[in-house]
């Protein structure tokens, strides 16, 4: 990943992250899903990246959408 995203999300579900990206999108802001999962034996993370210039922009809109305990990085 260049030098200029960073991840703002991880979850170990797909539909998570992909909700995230569509939140995200509809909010104007570009982000990306990286699939860090081991696809032998289905653990790890899948991340949402998004622009370093746009990441308080992402934190401040997740915050007011997701529910208390998710993995807001």
């Amino acid at each position: 990943m260049e030098k200029d995203w960073v991840c703002i999300y991880t979850s170990q579900k797909l539909q998570n992250a992909e909700i995230i990206k569509g939140l995200l999108s509809f909010n104007e802001i570009n982000s990306v899903v990286i699939n860090k999962q081991d696809s032998s034996y289905m653990f790890g993370f899948f991340e949402v990246y998004v622009n370093r210039d746009d990441t308080v922009k992402a934190k401040f809109c997740l915050s007011q959408n997701l529910s208390e305990g998710e993995n807001l990085q």
